[in-house]
C-alpha cells in the first residue's frame, strides 16, 4: 500500500475550491492594519489577531530595522549553542518583570513554546490536565510527553475536579487557555487555582490572546483575576498583541532553569531573529506608555457585541475581542465568508476540528486601530449576509 494513497484521496478542500468558497490561505498584499489589500481590494479586516494594532507602529518597525543592522537577519544556530545574543537575554529579562515573575524564556514560535514547556515537565509518572477547548500546541505538548493525559469538559470544574481526585497521587499539571481562541470567553482562573490547591497540581496558562488585552496593565488573565503569583507558569505569544513572532514561558527561576535544558524546541530549534525579538520589546513598552490603546480595543469589543446581538446574531459565550457568529453548518459559513468579502469584509471561517462538529462559526476580533466607520460597514455588511443566507 503506498502511504502517499491518503493524499490522492482527500478531495474536501479541492472540492471547495472548485466550489468558489475556499476561505482559506487568502494572499494578503499589505500590513495586518484595520484595512488590508486582497486581490487589489482594499477590505476591513476583522480577522487578525493584532489587537493593538502594532504590527505597523512606527517605533515596532524602527526597533526590527535597528536589531537587523546590528545583528543582521538571524543567529545560525539554537539559543543553547551560539544562537543566545545580548538582545535575547535582555528580552526574557524585560519579560519576567512585565509578566511579574522571577525569570521568562523565549521560544522562536508560541507553538514550539507549548510543545517544549509541556513535554519537558511532564514526565511518565506524572498526569497533565487541560481542558477539552485548549489550543491544538496544547494537546500537541502533551503528547510529546511520558505523561497521562486527562481532557476535562470546557471549564467544567466539577469535570476538572473530579479528574484531580482520581490521580490524587501524582505529579499534576493543569494546563488552559486564558482566553479561548475560537469561542473568545475567559478561563475560570479563580476556581482552576483553587482546586490546584486544593489537590497538590501546578497550574499552567497559555495567556496568548490575554496579554495586552486582559488587566488593569495588559499583563494578562492572572493579573485580571489578581491571581498573578498563584500561576505557576505564564505562556505568551509574540504574533498577538506584541506583534511580531515567537513565544515565551514565565515562572519561577528554578523552573524556567530546568525548561531551558530540558525543552528540545528550544535546544533543536533555531534562536529567534534579532528582529523578531527587538519588536516584541517595543511593543511591550508601547502596551506600558499606551494603555489608551486597550481602551479603545475594548469599547470596540463592546460595541460589536451589542451589535451582533442586536441583530439576532449568536456570538456563543464571547467576553473579549474575540467575537465568534456562530453559523452551524460548515458549508453555510464558507458561503457567508464568501459573501462577506464580496462585501468587503476578511473574516475567518473555523470548522471541526477547530471547533465542535455542527458549531461552524464566523471568527471575527477586532483591533485597536479600528474606528467606528470600519465597525459600522462590518455590522451593515454582516446584516446584509446574515439575511441573505438565513442566519438573522
Amino acid at each position: 500500500m503506498d502511504i502517499f494513497e491518503k493524499c490522492t484521496k482527500f478531495t474536501t478542500a479541492k472540492d471547495i475550491i472548485k466550489a468558489g468558497i475556499y476561505p482559506y490561505f487568502r494572499m494578503i498584499e499589505s500590513a495586518q492594519d484595520p484595512e488590508v489589500i486582497v486581490g487589489g481590494k482594499r477590505m476591513i479586516m476583522v480577522g487578525s489577531n493584532n489587537y493593538l494594532g502594532l504590527t505597523n507602529h512606527p517605533k515596532v518597525k524602527e526597533a526590527a530595522i535597528e536589531a537587523l543592522r546590528k545583528y543582521g537577519s538571524g543567529c545560525a544556530g539554537s539559543r543553547f549553542l551560539n544562537g543566545t545574543l545580548d538582545i535575547h537575554v535582555r528580552l526574557e529579562e524585560k519579560l519576567a518583570r512585565f509578566m511579574r515573575k522571577e525569570a521568562a524564556l523565549i521560544f522562536s514560535t508560541g507553538f514550539q513554546t507549548n510543545l517544549g514547556v509541556i513535554s519537558a515537565i511532564v514526565g511518565k509518572d506524572d498526569v497533565v490536565l487541560i481542558d477539552k477547548m485548549d489550543h491544538a500546541s496544547i494537546i500537541d505538548g502533551c503528547r510529546l510527553s511520558f505523561g497521562e493525559i486527562k481532557k476535562f469538559r470546557h471549564d467544567d470544574m466539577d469535570d476538572l475536579e473530579r479528574l484531580l481526585k482520581q490521580h490524587d497521587s501524582h505529579g499534576k499539571l493543569i494546563v488552559v487557555d486564558g482566553v479561548f481562541s475560537m469561542e473568545g470567553d475567559i478561563v475560570n482562573l479563580p476556581e482552576v487555582v483553587g482546586l490546584a490547591k486544593n489537590y497538590g497540581a501546578r497550574v499552567m496558562v497559555d495567556d496568548a490572546h490575554g496579554i495586552g488585552v486582559l488587566g488593569k496593565t495588559g499583563r494578562g488573565t492572572a493579573e485580571h483575576f489578581d491571581l498573578e503569583n498563584d500561576v505557576d507558569l505564564i505562556m505568551g505569544t509574540y504574533s498577538k498583541s506584541l506583534a511580531s513572532i515567537g513565544g515565551f514561558i514565565a515562572g519561577s527561576e528554578e523552573v524556567i532553569h530546568y525548561i531551558k535544558h530540558f525543552a528540545r524546541s528550544l535546544i533543536f530549534s533555531a534562536s529567534p531573529p534579532p528582529a523578531s525579538v527587538a519588536s516584541v520589546s517595543a511593543a511591550l513598552d508601547i502596551i506600558e506608555q499606551e494603555p489608551e490603546r486597550r481602551e479603545r480595543l475594548w469599547y470596540n469589543t463592546d460595541k460589536m457585541l451589542k451589535g451582533f446581538k442586536a441583530m439576532g446574531y449568536d456570538t456563543g459565550p464571547s467576553m473579549t475581542p474575540i467575537i465568534p457568529i456562530v453559523v452551524g453548518d460548515d458549508h453555510k459559513a464558507f458561503i457567508m465568508a464568501k459573501m462577506l468579502q464580496e462585501e468587503g469584509v476578511f473574516a475567518n471561517v473555523a470548522v471541526s476540528p477547530a471547533v465542535p462538529n455542527g458549531k461552524a462559526m464566523i471568527r471575527t476580533s477586532y483591533m485597536a486601530t479600528h474606528t467606528d466607520e470600519h465597525l459600522d460597514r462590518v455590522l451593515s455588511a454582516f446584516e446584509k449576509v446574515g439575511k441573505t443566507v438565513g442566519i438573522i
